[in-house]
């Protein structure tokens, strides 16, 4: 078969919303593949638990401790459905996961992208290993994320449509993802800004006056209601409504100033260095191109206003210029690129610093770095295509940037996400230790398990319900003389304030968590950027466990 038939063939099968198709495929393995690989990180397990609490007892006061309460709805729902384990727990996740990339297609179907930016795009939210990482989590985070994202593609067909029923879908995405967490109301300002900029500006095309103001008061009255009935669990603590944002404030004011996980301003800085470099890299190539595009158009208008004005001495009769048109993929980078900049700073800001934040900065960057990538006219292709110059660039792309960051990227992602051991890395923040599935084994084959330890989740989640029932729990250390009287098969202590030993047992110490020490690694970085061996830290537990003969020990499962 001839070259240009095998081409033909190809693009036939393999048009862009077949190969879009694929790369939401692939995006799905990526995120449901062994999704219970992991033990629950330490959020994440309590997050379950208060689902499960959720579903037995039938009981939600809003605590902006542990943040809004949709996440907790939705997963409750879940463990009603499909039963309670730590794969259930995490399908939710994993699922708004996959729609993000899902939404990126809307955005190019409404013409804000170009087919390669939505590609690209698609492509770098799949792989990015900290998309990944937080798409197989139960934390809040992603869920704020989807709606966000869906929020401004509801806004984006808000513009095109002019119906009123896009207005409503993103004021219940606004509602949805501010009964997520406390910062969305400084993104929805930095969303308000860049669109009030706009309209200052008269770079907005909005519906008649009547007709917009209609469609923001039933928005603003939709998101009150939304939050209104989930903050207030269904009308059950109507308290909630004024009490609620006055606590959250207090609360998070005080989490800033204390710094209780502290660290610098560039702190995600250093991760985007350490996880995401490919996409820091096409960003910046694509501010740069932008700015380059910029100075061209301006250079060219100056151009031909100083020719108009020269036919015009001349007498030569000119068609005045007229303004550029609105340019939905121009207005649509430059929108990502407030929004990238506006959550770096209010993120690098904020006292708090935890590697899940980092998605809500990454995600606009993600649209950012394709704009590089777009079908370019001839005038806005920064390298003109001199044969050199081209297979200069093309050797650069292919030897370079796809084997290493690409095979980088990839071997990342796999690293941090489908590794079962305890690995080193910031991201896990405060991982519980795959060293607990050994601990599992023992208290399953126990008759009876003291825990004398302050320092003891994710055991409420592995061990909720009649599985408690074996468990004899002190907060802290008890007299040795105490536990013995009990006769427990296993007893657990904190290893810092433990029993030298106790007769008739064997002790073994394991890590309860473990997270990554920046202190014990600071003088080694260029090492363990590239090894990704450094120290960790850890909370440690004393495991005894009595002796007897093999025979007489049954078989045990771990807790699911």
């Amino acid at each position: 078969m001839p070259a240009a038939e095998v081409v033909t063939t190809i693009r036939r099968y393999l048009s862009f919303d077949a190969t879009f198709l694929l790369l939401i495929l692939a995006t799905a393995f990526t995120r449901f593949y062994r999704l219970n690989l992991k033990l629950f990180h330490h959020d994440e397990a309590i997050h379950a638990w208060f689902s499960y609490e959720l579903l037995t007892k039938g009981t939600y006061t809003y605590d902006p401790m542990y943040h809004g309460p949709i996440l907790y709805y939705i997963t409750a729902g879940m463990f009603r459905l499909f039963g309670d384990s730590d794969l259930v727990g995490r399908l939710v996740p994993a699922l708004l996961g996959v729609l993000i990339v899902v939404l990126v297609y809307f955005i190019y179907r409404i013409g804000y992208l170009d087919q390669r930016q939505s590609l690209v795009a698609g492509l770098l939210i799949m792989i990015s290993p900290d998309m990944v990482y937080f798409s197989r989590f139960l934390r809040h985070d992603i869920f704020m994320l989807f709606f966000t994202l869906l929020l401004v593609v509801a806004l984006l067909y808000y513009l095109e449509r002019r119906q009123l029923r896009f207005a409503a879908l993103a004021a219940v995405a606004a509602g949805l993802a501010l009964s997520c967490k406390e910062e969305m109301p400084l993104i929805l300002i930095i969303f308000g800004a860049y669109i009030l900029y706009l309209v200052i500006r008269r770079r907005l095309p909005l519906p008649e006056t009547k007709i917009w103001v209609r469609d923001l008061a039933i928005s603003v009255v939709i998101i009150g209601g939304v939050m209104a009935v989930l903050y207030s669990f269904f009308g059950m603590h109507l308290e909630t409504l004024w009490t609620g944002p006055f606590e959250a404030i207090n609360h998070w004011l005080a989490m800033h100033g204390q710094q209780r996980l502290g660290g610098p301003p560039y702190f995600y800085v250093l991760l985007f260095g350490l996880y995401e470099v490919p996409i820091v890299i096409l960003a910046g190539a694509s501010v740069v191109s932008y700015a380059v595009v910029q100075l061209r158009r301006r250079a060219k208008a100056r151009i031909e206003s100083i020719s108009a004005e020269i036919d015009g001495l001349a007498g030569v009769q000119t068609v005045s210029p007229t303004g550029r048109s609105f340019d939905r993929r121009d207005e649509f980078f430059k929108f990502c690129l407030v929004w990238m900049a506006g959550t770096m700073v209010m993120y690098g800001y904020i006292g708090e610093k935890v590697p899940w934040l980092i998605v809500q900065q990454l995600l606009p960057m993600c649209f950012v770095a394709s704009w590089c990538l777009r079908e370019k006219k001839p005038d806005e292709r920064l390298i003109r295509h001199d044969a050199w110059k081209t297979v200069t660039v093309l050797f650069l792309i292919v030897s370079l940037f796809v084997p290493v960051y690409g095979f980088g990227l990839g071997y990342t992602t796999y690293h941090v996400q489908f590794d079962r051991k305890d690995i080193s890395e910031p991201i896990v923040q405060v991982q519980n230790s795959e060293d607990l599935r050994g601990v599992f084994r023992d208290m399953n084959a126990a008759g009876k398990v003291v825990v004398a330890s302050q320092n003891y989740w994710p055991l409420p989640w592995y061990y909720r319900g009649d599985r408690w029932n074996k468990i004899q729990f002190y907060g802290n250390r008890i007299d040795e003389n105490a536990v013995l009287a009990s006769d427990p098969d296993v007893v657990l202590t904190d290893s810092g304030q433990s029993y030298p030993s106790l007769p008739g047992y064997e002790k073994r110490t394991v890590k309860l968590n473990y997270w990554f020490s920046w202190y014990d690694n600071q003088n080694r970085v260029v090492d363990y950027y590239f090894n990704r061996d450094g120290k960790l830290g850890s909370m440690n537990l004393d495991v005894f466990t009595k002796i007897r003969p093999l025979d007489q020990i049954p078989a045990g499962d771990l807790v699911e």
